[in-house]
């Protein structure tokens, strides 16, 4: 069985299909304007994220509050991640 790769389950044909319709839409001038400010709005996006988790964890901090907690469940999340990831290769491969 071949193994094709997929984002976000859209095929690579389903993907060529929407960046042709949006090349008719916009038109291909205007296509790096378009990526340019998404590119943008998804770093003030991040950007403001990262605020609010540095803000809610100094001021956890200033009130005394134990945040040690969050990098123990990040470590057990993670190596329940890699765990998940050594058996559903073994499934993938035997497909």
């Amino acid at each position: 069985m071949i193994y094709r790769p997929t984002f976000l389950f859209i095929s690579g044909a389903e993907i060529t299909f929407i960046l042709f319709i949006v090349i008719m839409v916009f038109g291909a001038d205007k296509l790096p304007e378009i990526a340019r400010g998404l590119g943008k709005g998804m770093r003030v996006l991040k950007d403001a994220t990262n605020d609010i988790k540095h803000e809610i964890t100094k001021t956890a901090e200033n009130h005394g509050i134990d945040t040690s907690i969050t990098n123990d469940v990040k470590k057990e999340l993670d190596k329940v991640k890699d765990d998940l990831e050594d058996f559903t290769g073994s499934v993938k491969r035997k497909l």
